[in-house]
């Protein structure tokens, strides 16, 4: 680390505090408010801009927190306080925590900001992918890989993008890189990461029953394709620079303009285990559920997790699945043999669960899975007939109104499921499935009318109009289809292996079935066609897919993929997971790559025929724009975050404007919100507790006339190991998290 460098870091801190108490003998007092706690917060050389105001209480049901940020010249407002005592305290980059002061609503408080003494203390709150940017991947001169007899390397890993797909894609998914918990190692050594990715945790905290050892499990199948010993070693020579001294080489900004505006709210939740994902309300109308409860699902065992946002209360409700019949309510000191994924509310305010099964895992006394369905094979069903789905049955939706506490009704599917969105018909709830090629469905509608299961869903496998005739050939025998994707490792914890997919062979005269599986999904309101993500992470692509009139012979899919690059082997952005659609039919992708995606269908020139069959057909549709933060070293592309799924803000409400964009930086501590027309990110960081890897999100308006106070988005702490939360072993658990945006830093 240079001198340069470290009085460049120190000097800007000064310069901001300076130009802010140039102003500060002219600013209004800050007022005080009957349920807020405002003040000024000053440092060595006056008042201290874009910092951190944190107030934490354990006086409530659950522990709250509120964290806003001060305006030019350092005053700050935490607004709607309930009646508690608080702990205040400043964090901010440049600096080191101060000292925690007791604070109550109705007065304010002048608080001291501490600099940092050096650069090292000052990069220890620096966001986890500034640290994991000091990785060191191999050259691109080193591909493809030779083996354990040449350079190391697997001659799978064809180019340095799916090296780094690999190395993000692999441990992300679950939990930041970069964080304390990563990058401080005891033994930094091959030998040590091989201990450490082997070893498994106690169950209670993050999972339950005995994942821990699915877990490990993948975590060495991972570094395996790697070439395990030159995986080792990249991961050892990190971590042995960093207790070495080295330091972050960029600096994180503080928050500048709007991202002072921002007011978060955190609850404790889920009892300390993992959540997989939360849902607020509807997505088409966030009116639903206004004031309600938020839900979340934990992600190993099912349980339905609840919070009171207004009293800060919280609730649980486990289940047991009875495939094709009700589910069990078990007692809450019953461990479910369950694997909920993730959650949606309907227009009834009614929360729909994707449940992929635990049949099998090593539980006491677990079932095998039973085969399946009779209707996922008998040829007198029309889904069946046309593309039957043989084998034992593991996944199922789930449907419960909480207004009937103790009825869980349950959905048995064909196929493999992930997420679910309601088409914007708002009854047809459309699925993802890692693990198949094919997009099923629920008709809400005919299961509230009919409650059978066989004529309540469908599925069709994802076929595009390569022939160019304008429909599919019904013949599934006569596709093209590619072989799996190279690498492919598993479901959940491996989704989608770092391999390059292999390439189709295209018959001209044939329709192409689109091969691998699917992730994030939308529903796209101008034309009620769904968009998916194929969870393969390289190439990636996203599917465009419609019904029609009649499926499943009227079904249809088209194909995009971000463009190749000049060598044809890499592409421009890659390891897509969540694609969100705006009103306008754009769709936004994000991209592990550290890329957010902008695709505009109506800029192509095709869309069907011989040409779209590998996905490379509209380059003019595409726009890549890579995420804040420092890049990988000697990685020229994308940055060091990396990104889960993303979701437009259609109903403006965070209070950034209808249709923004929003990526979840799940390695970087925070929401990226999208300026359209600035095209510019707004950072809206989490700075305590650190950690926050988060997946998704969504938004609900309590109260229409109330402004920014009467709406916000949540998204939910999601990193399977809670414990890499600040705090580590001792942390309490998932925080459940609000986002809004007021007016100005001091809005009460």
């Amino acid at each position: 680390m240079t001198k340069t460098f470290v009085r460049t870091l120190f000097a800007s801190t000064c310069l901001m505090t300076l130009s802010a108490g140039a102003f500060a003998a002219a600013a209004p007092s800050v007022p005080v408010v009957a349920d807020g706690i405002g003040g000024v917060v000053t440092g060595a050389k006056g008042p201290e801009a874009g910092v951190w105001v944190v107030a934490e209480t354990h006086d409530l049901p659950t522990r709250m927190i509120k964290i806003v940020v001060t305006d030019d010249q350092g005053r700050f407002m935490l607004p709607e306080l309930p009646k508690a005592k608080y702990d205040v305290w400043v964090r901010g980059y440049g600096l080191v925590d101060s000292e925690h002061v007791q604070g109550t609503p109705g007065k304010n408080l002048t608080l001291k900001a501490v600099t940092a003494p050096d650069l090292k203390a000052a990069a220890q709150y620096y966001p986890a992918n500034y640290w994991f940017a000091l990785i060191k991947p191999p050259a691109e001169s080193e591909f493809p890989g030779t083996g354990p007899k040449g350079n190391g390397i697997s001659p799978t890993m064809t180019t340095q993008q799916v090296w780094v797909t690999q190395m993000k894609n692999t441990c992300n998914q679950c939990h930041q890189q970069g964080d304390k918990t990563t990058r401080t190692l005891l033994d930094n050594t091959p030998e040590g990461w091989a201990e450490r990715i082997s070893k498994q945790r106690p169950d209670g905290d993050h999972v339950l029953g005995d994942h821990g050892k699915d877990f490990a499990q993948g975590m060495s199948n991972g570094m395996t394709q790697f070439g395990r010993t030159r995986g080792l070693q990249m991961w050892a020579d990190w971590t042995k620079r960093i207790a070495d001294g080295a330091l972050p080489t960029d600096t994180p900004p503080r928050p500048q303009g709007v991202e002072r505006n921002l007011v978060l709210t955190s609850w404790d939740w889920a009892n300390g285990r993992y959540v997989h994902d939360n849902v607020s309300t509807d997505r088409h109308d966030p009116r639903v559920n206004a004031n309600g409860p938020i839900y979340g699902v934990i992600g190993m065992a099912g349980y339905i997790e609840i919070l009171d946002p207004v009293t800060g209360k919280q609730d649980e409700l486990g289940y047991k699945v009875n495939l094709g019949k009700n589910a069990e309510i078990l007692p809450k000191d019953t461990v479910p043999d369950a694997f909920p994924h993730n959650p949606m509310l309907d227009s009834k305010g009614r929360l729909w669960i994707t449940d992929r099964g635990r049949y099998g895992a090593p539980l006491p006394n677990a079932a095998p899975p039973p085969d399946k369905q009779a209707y996922c094979t008998d040829p007198a069903y029309k889904y069946a007939k046309y593309y039957p789905q043989p084998g034992k049955q593991k996944n199922t939706v789930l449907v419960w109104d909480p207004k009937k506490r103790n009825v869980i009704e349950d959905v048995p599917m064909c196929n493999d499921i992930h997420h679910l969105m309601f088409a914007s018909d708002q009854k047809t709830l459309y699925l993802s499935g890692t693990a198949s090629s094919i997009v099923s469905w629920v008709d809400t509608k005919t299961f509230d009318e009919t409650h059978d299961r066989a004529k309540s869903m469908g599925w069709c496998p994802m076929v595009v109009d390569t022939n160019g005739d304008g429909k599919i050939t019904p013949d599934r025998t006569q596709w093209n289809q590619a072989a799996p994707a190279a690498g492919a490792r598993g479901p959940e914890l491996t989704e989608g292996g770092g391999g390059a997919a292999a390439p189709i062979v295209v018959d001209p005269k044939k329709d192409t079935l689109v091969t691998g599986g699917l992730y994030g999904v939308d529903a796209d309101i101008h034309d009620n066609s769904m968009w998916f993500a194929k969870i393969n992470p390289h190439p990636t692509g996203i599917a465009k897919f419609q019904p029609g009139a009649n499926p499943p012979e009227t079904c249809k899919t088209e194909y995009y993929e971000p463009p190749k690059l000049a060598d044809r082997k890499n592409y421009a952005a890659f390891n897509g997971r969540g694609v969100s659609v705006d009103s306008k039919g754009v769709a936004w992708v994000a991209y592990g790559s550290g890329h957010f995606g902008r695709f505009d269908r109506s800029k192509c020139k095709v869309t069907s025929g011989p040409s779209v069959a590998d996905g490379q057909h509209c380059p003019e549709g595409w726009t890549l724009f890579p995420s804040p933060g420092p890049k990988i070293t000697g990685v020229g592309y994308g940055s060091a975050d990396f990104h889960y799924l993303d979701w437009v803000d259609l109903h403006d409400t965070l209070g950034l404007g209808k249709d923004t964009p929003i990526l979840a930086g799940t390695n970087s501590d925070s929401l990226l919100a999208f300026d359209q027309k600035t095209e510019k990110f707004v950072i809206l960081r989490v700075p305590y507790p650190m950690s926050f890897h988060t997946r998704g999100m969504d938004g609900r308006v309590d109260d229409g006339t109330k402004g920014w106070k009467g709406k916000g988005i949540y998204a939910t702490y999601a990193s399977e190991p809670v414990w890499h939360q600040e705090g580590g072993e001792d942390a309490s658990g998932p925080q459940l998290v609000k986002f809004q945006v007021r007016p100005d830093p001091l809005a009460y």
